[in-house]
């Protein structure tokens, strides 16, 4: 018999990761190894790690330490970080932090059991060195399907699954499909669309470790929500670093119109999410399919950054306060419920007050459901570290707690908003709490971690998994009160 061998996933950062981390998990019980849900109980713990700004990139070395101090009184044996910070950095961050006992980029995804039993058996892996992804594709979109570069949740070669699969573990679509096992029952799971980006942003060091942009093609992706589907799934959220660009690489930048209504027929999916769009790229025909398509959420993720013409511009971004307004108008024209949502960064470089009061003007008038607020840090390898007019680090964090302030208080209006509004909500969770049974769900506009949630004022009748009809009755700051619709019925 075949000695035991655990691992734990601890996922942190975007919906990307998550989607990375069940390949992993996928590959992983393929060869045989058992996952558990806590690093404790693990022989390894494997940290899917952030790269994207400094407090992501804070947050996974506390997980690797974290999980490090679990050596010293429990099962686990050694530590990994994979994901987009080792990626990023590979031998740099081996060698600033020997507390991890391994450092894996992309291109170990394929082999990731054996490398966690070289390191379990107390072997070395020597980290990659840190290059730029983007060099790796061929600079024309439409040359880079048939590249043999390591992407994430992508159908390649590599990837091809064993005949005897254990139970919950599939390749998502076709015989050169990725493997996945789900980490956890959520009725919501994520897709993901594409991967890399084409923008040059220059406060964003994304590109340099994801690599350019490449879409999975259409089938995959179906193939994957009718596994994901028959697991039980009811939400579907797409991800990737720009949705607004799927398909372009595919000779076809209108595909997003035609594979979501495909989508929407799969059976068993109540609802599919489209996450990040960039609003430089947003189209008519677009809008229409997510304004009108049946289970598809009139849901905008917009990723606006800033309002002011000059700061945007330094951003190698497009757009204004007045142009923006005018983009969620014709959306409300056309979904009046429909949600918007966004996070901008203050304090970049050469931001002025004038500059700011812009970005209150359009946050004041955008109304939107949900709003992350960032302050500008140097990342390295951006053209904005080279910038002139830094800000001092006080101003910074001035303008970001008065933003997010703002936000807090904009957002909760919006919320008040809805009171009366009947939505459709599909239930997450029904647990008890210390206040009592509670029930947990999110409606069209709500996506999971980023944004509100409705609590309803009774459990009576709800599963999760199930799609109710609700009506807002209360708010709690950004979040929403509903009696679902049997409910609501009774009261009347």
């Amino acid at each position: 018999m075949p000695e035991r061998r655990t691992v734990a996933l601890v996922t942190l950062g975007c919906a990307r990761n998550e989607v990375d981390s069940e390949e992993l998990a996928g590959r992983l019980a393929a060869d045989g190894w058992e996952l558990v849900e806590n690093a404790s109980d693990a022989d390894v713990a494997v940290v899917n790690t952030c790269g994207f700004v400094e407090a992501a990139k804070k947050d996974s070395v506390d997980a690797l330490l974290e999980a490090n101090d679990l050596k010293d009184h429990g099962r686990t044996q050694a530590v990994v970080a994979v994901g987009c910070m080792a990626e990023r950095y590979g031998k740099d961050l081996a060698e600033a932090l020997p507390e991890a006992d391994g450092v894996l980029g992309f291109d170990d995804y394929a082999d990731i059991s054996d490398r966690l039993q070289t390191i379990l058996n107390g072997g070395i892996h020597a980290s990659h060195t840190p290059r730029d992804r983007r060099k790796l594709l061929p600079i024309s979109p439409a040359d880079r399907q048939d590249a043999s570069v390591a992407l994430p949740g992508h159908a390649q070669e590599i990837a091809a699954a064993p005949d005897d699969l254990p139970e919950g573990v599939a390749p998502v679509s076709g015989p050169r499909a990725p493997l996945r096992r789900r980490l956890g029952t959520s009725p919501v799971a994520s897709v993901k669309l594409a991967s890399g980006c084409d923008r040059r942003c220059s406060f964003c060091a994304i590109p340099s470790f994801r690599g350019s942009f490449i879409s999975r093609r259409p089938s995959d992706v179906l193939g994957e929500t009718r596994w994901l589907a028959e697991q039980g799934v009811k939400e579907v959220m797409l991800v990737s670093e720009n949705n607004t660009s799927y398909g372009k690489d595919l000779g076809d930048i209108r595909l997003l119109e035609t594979l979501l209504p495909e989508l929407a027929e799969v059976e068993g999916i109540e609802r599919i999410r489209v996450s990040y769009l960039q609003p430089a790229e947003m189209r008519p025909g677009l809008i229409d399919v997510l304004t009108s398509t049946h289970k598809v959420a009139p849901y905008f993720d917009l990723s606006f950054q800033h309002s002011a013409p000059e700061v945007l511009r330094a951003m190698r971004r497009f757009g204004d306060t007045d142009r923006f307004l005018e983009l969620l108008d014709t959306i409300r024209g056309k979904a009046p419920q429909a949600g918007a949502r966004s996070n901008f960064i203050v304090g970049f470089p050469g931001e002025t007050e004038a500059d700011l009061a812009e970005l209150e003007r359009f946050l004041t008038g955008a109304r939107l459901d949900a709003i992350g607020v960032f302050g500008y840090s140097d990342e390295e390898g951006t053209e904005a570290v080279g910038y002139a007019n830094k800000l001092d680090a006080d101003v910074i964090a001035e303008r970001l707690a008065h933003i997010s302030q703002l936000a807090e208080e904009l957002t909760s209006q919006r919320a008040e908003e809805r009171v009366g509004e009947t939505l459709q909500v599909l239930v997450e969770s029904v647990e008890d709490d210390e206040d009592g049974p509670v029930a947990v769900g999110r409606a069209a506009h709500q996506a999971p971690e980023t944004d509100g949630q409705v609590v309803f004022t009774t459990r009576e009748g709800l599963v999760p998994g199930l799609m109710v009809e609700a009506e807002v009755v209360g708010t709690e700051g950004v979040d929403l009160v509903a009696e679902h619709h049997e409910l609501a019925e009774v009261a009347r």
